[in-house]
């Protein structure tokens, strides 16, 4: 079993690519689903991607997984230390954005929610 590895903050990619891979995904399905989900702000190179794939691979945050498809596209789904990470910086962004909210707010300057 891999050695946990913990490096901070995630990068905007990891987190996405982890999100997307919650179940069995392949490398085109990550690229669909972050392009969806972020109504077309984030779309990844493939050379992006599968950096990020390996390097989350190399982690343990994410493993292949057998699926019932006999097509050439690996699938990867998280691992338990992957979706420790997640739920990590999860948390990490709710507070950053409540201590913006609040400094605003304390401030007085409006902050409209949809953006």
């Amino acid at each position: 079993m891999k050695k946990p590895e913990t490096d901070g903050p995630l990068t905007e990619t990891a987190f996405l690519i982890l999100l997307a891979m919650i179940e069995p995904n392949h490398g085109y399905g990550v690229m669909q689903f972050v392009e969806e989900r972020t109504k077309g702000r984030v779309v990844f190179g493939s050379g992006t991607l599968y950096g990020a794939i390996n390097n989350l691979n190399r982690k343990g945050w994410i493993e292949p997984c057998q699926t019932d498809s006999e097509e050439r596209k690996k699938d990867y789904v998280i691992t338990d230390e992957g979706l420790k990470q997640l739920k990590k910086e999860l948390l990490r962004l709710k507070q950053i954005c409540q201590i913006g909210g609040e400094v605003l707010k304390e401030r007085g300057v409006e902050f409209d929610k949809k953006i």
